[in-house]
C-alpha cells in the first residue's frame, strides 16, 4: 500500500513541478505517474550503475555528479515518452530540484511510520 501512495505522490510532485518550472510540460496526471515511475526505474538501474562508476568524482564534488546523473535520467525519460517533455538541461535540473523539494514537503507532512 505504501508503494502505491509513494508512486501517486511522486506523480503529483512531477505534475506540480511541471506547472512550476517553465520549459517542462506534462499532458496530465496519468502521464506524470508514468514519468515518475520511469524516472524512478532509470535512477534505480542506470543511475545506480553510473553512481557506482563515478563514486570517486562524486566524493570529490560532494554529490554534484549524483545530481547531474539524476538530471540525465530525467532527460532520458523525456526522450522515451511523448507526453512528458523538457526544453533542455537547465529545465530538467530545475525540475529535479523542485521535485526533490516537493517530495521533502510531502515526507514532512506524512511523516515516517516505524
Amino acid at each position: 500500500m505504501r508503494l502505491i501512495v509513494e508512486i501517486l505522490l511522486m506523480g503529483l510532485a512531477v505534475l506540480l513541478g511541471a506547472y512550476i518550472v517553465p520549459g517542462v510540460a506534462v499532458d496530465g496526471y496519468g502521464t506524470a505517474i508514468i514519468a515518475a515511475i520511469l524516472i524512478a526505474l532509470a535512477n534505480a538501474t542506470i543511475g545506480f550503475i553510473l553512481r557506482v562508476l563515478t563514486f570517486p568524482i562524486n566524493f570529490l564534488t560532494l554529490g554534484l555528479v549524483s545530481f547531474i546523473i539524476s538530471v540525465l535520467m530525467i532527460l532520458l525519460v523525456d526522450n522515451l515518452m511523448t507526453g512528458f517533455s523538457t526544453t533542455g538541461f537547465l529545465a530538467a535540473a530545475i525540475l529535479a530540484i523542485v521535485v526533490a523539494i516537493i517530495k521533502a514537503i510531502f515526507g514532512a507532512i506524512a511523516g515516517t511510520k516505524d
